[in-house]
């Protein structure tokens, strides 16, 4: 990260001085997050014809978590994995987005991201910055059930977009069936289930012509 400091959307137009300095650094830590409904994934809607933006995909997410709970293979906290899916993406205010299948911007993502978590996180007071920061580590490690499960949405909900939009980035050029059975293998991880009906439709998709066959 460069010394220079980054100017925050909250300073456009500044809060008065005489807010509690605690609540200040939250209201500007909630400013500066609006900017994940600006980020556009590769994602197609299946509602409209145009990609979707972090926002949505968090907001997605975070609803697959409430219906789709009781298919994970271990007992898992709700309300714990919600807070995952939600706060994943917001480092992508100041990293970027990451497609799926660009191994070149992928190469430098780890570093990318957490470096704009140093940055992000640090605005909230110390305490609750440390707490949001933790849960971004917890989903990027995968060692509880709640951040394996909150990965597998991740991956599932993509997924069902390309469906919808009868393949989507799945024809995304040099990618194979293959390819996206690899990426999106995570999600049996945490649900023998939800991966069974995920290789269904990816599966559905290549014989439909929605996604290359691998080359011999």
């Amino acid at each position: 990260m460069s010394d220079e400091r980054r100017s925050l959307l909250a300073e456009k137009t500044p809060f008065p001085d005489d807010l509690d300095d605690r609540l200040h650094a939250q209201l500007t830590f909630l400013i500066e997050v609006d900017q994940l409904k600006t980020i556009l994934r590769q994602s197609p809607l299946a509602a409209v014809d145009r990609r979707e933006n972090d926002a949505e995909h968090s907001w997605h997410l975070a609803m697959m978590v409430v219906i789709l709970a009781e298919h994970s293979d271990q007992p898992i906290d709700v309300g714990h994995t919600i807070q995952l899916v939600l706060l994943h993406d917001v480092v992508e205010i100041y990293a970027g987005d990451t497609p799926l299948h660009d191994s070149v911007a992928g190469s430098d993502q780890h570093e990318r991201e957490v470096a704009a978590a140093d940055e992000l996180f640090s605005l909230l007071p110390a305490d609750q910055g440390q707490r949001l920061r933790l849960l971004w580590d917890e989903f990027e490690e995968r060692r509880t059930p709640e951040a394996r499960f909150a990965k597998a949405m991740d991956r599932l909900q993509p997924l069902l977009l390309n469906w919808m939009a009868r393949g989507g980035t799945w024809r995304t050029p040099g990618v194979t069936a293959d390819d996206v059975r690899a990426r999106k293998a995570v999600i049996g991880e945490a649900s023998a289930s939800l991966w069974r009906a995920g290789r269904r439709l990816i599966d559905e998709g290549e014989t439909r012509g929605w996604s290359r066959r691998a080359t011999p």
